[in-house]
């Protein structure tokens, strides 16, 4: 592995020379970095990324179960042969039955789309603000706060399901509100824990527990569903989530200065790769000049594209599944959560990746562009072959695989561009970039549900055209605008500085 020293010389110099000038002789020996704390840091936020994460998709496994029936949905082609055998090897059917203290509700594929996509108005609202505020007032506040009340509102779900769908709807909305919240502030915890070349590492690790809960809640949220009832999924994760929140409280601090266990050589360490950057918070926003940047709007534009990808693969996988197939619950979080441990695996090493790139003299924009690309072009042209191979499940489960495993490699790419072309903004606009992005996790459901609605032959084909399209324009925008060089507006304005 490089050494700091190393990175610093050979990516560092081209593209952080504007806004962080350090001298390499007065950085410490580097201290070895999994047992460290800043990368304690990065598993704590990999934790509370998981909990808020599984609470936001459980619905998409317990809908198969909520809902009165499969007759809603659309089927690609109705001579598919089903699965053989199910998990105990006995011939697979749909179960004749759920448990009896779980109700089940008559909504149509429309409707779902919509329930499927309310949580994410609300996080449109806070992503960016968050983001903003953690800067100012910490981190370990935003996010904390955050967990509390996305856990909570996880117990009641159930409760509002049972009021009615526009009690759902709304309960759902406000748990965007507090997720967005967790989601977008936890950025600026960054500027001040990871070391510029270390941030591709630190970044991936964190931000993969948002991939990990989408095959821990697929996969038990099924398995509770058939067991328990459905409500029951709700209950088990929000209750964990408020176990959850205690234990961040404790162990989470927003900067080194502060965190009473760390060592002496990695305080230094990272104070000192980080005393050119100056932070923001005394510096009112370029907003004119934000307006006005290809470069940040080709961040947000690929955000958007690739957050229509994802949002389809982890809210419509159970569901694709179910119609193609008609799998009992059980047998279908089974294989609905397969692709995502593959996109765990894949979320981590892309972070690895970045960085041995770095090492390798590539220039950080090409680095940016090489794993923005791997994670949006193979995953958006495999989803479209799929309704033209849904004869076999193993083919079916194939390729949903590799396309959720590759797509977290953009992580690494595009969703953290902010940190190269606006480090002192960075938490901000990654709060932007992303809030934009989940406009697309809100039109991508509540399409879908029309397309399925109104088109039951061709209605997955039009879904998965529709996404490779968004897809491709925003890759193409990024690849022709997307730099990672500081912005001249995002430059140290001395005048101004106090």
């Amino acid at each position: 592995m490089a050494t700091t020293t190393e990175l610093s010389s050979t990516a560092g110099k081209n593209n952080y020379s504007q806004d962080l000038q350090v001298d390499e002789r007065l950085i410490p020996r580097k201290v070895p970095s999994f047992c460290s704390v800043r990368y304690g840091m990065a598993y704590i936020i990999n934790l509370c990324n998981f909990i808020l994460m599984t609470q936001n998709i459980i619905i998409n496994i317990t809908m198969v179960a909520m809902v009165n029936s499969t007759d809603h949905q659309s089927q690609v082609n109705s001579s598919t042969e089903g699965l053989p055998l199910d998990s105990l090897g006995a011939p697979n059917k749909a179960p004749e039955r759920l448990p009896a203290a779980a109700p089940v509700y008559d909504w149509s594929p429309q409707t779902q789309g919509i329930i499927f996509g309310s949580i994410n108005y609300g996080m449109v609202l806070t992503l960016a603000p968050s983001g903003y505020l953690a800067g100012r007032i910490g981190t370990k506040r935003i996010v904390g706060a955050a967990l509390f009340g996305s856990s909570f509102l996880s117990l009641c779900t159930p409760l509002a399901a049972e009021l009615g769908v526009v009690s759902l709807i709304v309960i759902r909305i406000v748990q965007g509100i507090t997720q967005g919240s967790g989601l977008g502030g936890q950025f600026a915890l960054w500027e001040k824990w990871g070391p510029p070349h270390e941030r591709s590492r630190l970044l991936s690790i964190a931000l993969s527990g948002l991939v990990l809960a989408g095959f821990a809640a697929i996969l038990l949220g099924g398995l509770i569903s058939e067991t328990y009832g459905w409500p029951f999924a709700f209950y088990i994760f929000g209750g964990i989530g408020c176990v959850c929140c205690l234990l961040w409280f404790v162990l989470a601090y927003d900067d080194p200065v502060s965190h009473p266990w760390i060592s002496i050589s990695e305080k230094e360490y990272i104070i000192s790769s980080l005393a050119q950057q100056v932070s923001s918070s005394k510096q009112s926003l370029p907003i004119k000049a934000m307006l006005k940047s290809l470069p940040l709007w080709s961040m947000i534009f690929c955000c958007f594209g690739h957050q229509w990808l994802v949002s389809i693969l982890i809210v419509y996988t159970p569901t694709y599944i179910s119609s193609v197939y008609n799998v009992n619950i059980r047998d279908n979080g089974i294989l609905s959560a397969i692709p995502f441990i593959a996109a765990w695996v894949f979320g981590i090493l892309g972070g690895q990746l970045a960085d041995f790139l770095l090492t390798k003299s590539f220039r950080l924009n090409t680095v940016r562009k090489i794993v923005t690309v791997l994670g949006i072009l193979p995953s958006s042209i495999l989803t479209v072959v799929l309704p033209y191979l849904s004869s076999s499940f193993i083919t079916t489960v194939a390729l949903l695989t590799i396309s959720c495993g590759l797509s977290p490699l953009s992580q690494t790419g595009m969703y953290i561009n902010a940190l190269d072309i606006a480090p002192r903004y960075s938490s901000f606009l990654i709060g932007v970039s992303r809030g934009f992005a989940y406009i697309a996790a809100i039109l991508a459901p509540t399409v879908s549900g029309y397309l399925l609605s109104q088109d039951p032959e061709f209605g997955w084909k039009n879904v998965f055209l529709l996404l490779l399209a968004i897809n491709m324009f925003g890759l193409i925008f990024y690849l022709i605008f997307g730099e990672a060089e500081v912005q001249d507006w995002a430059k140290e304005r001395k005048l101004t500085r106090l």
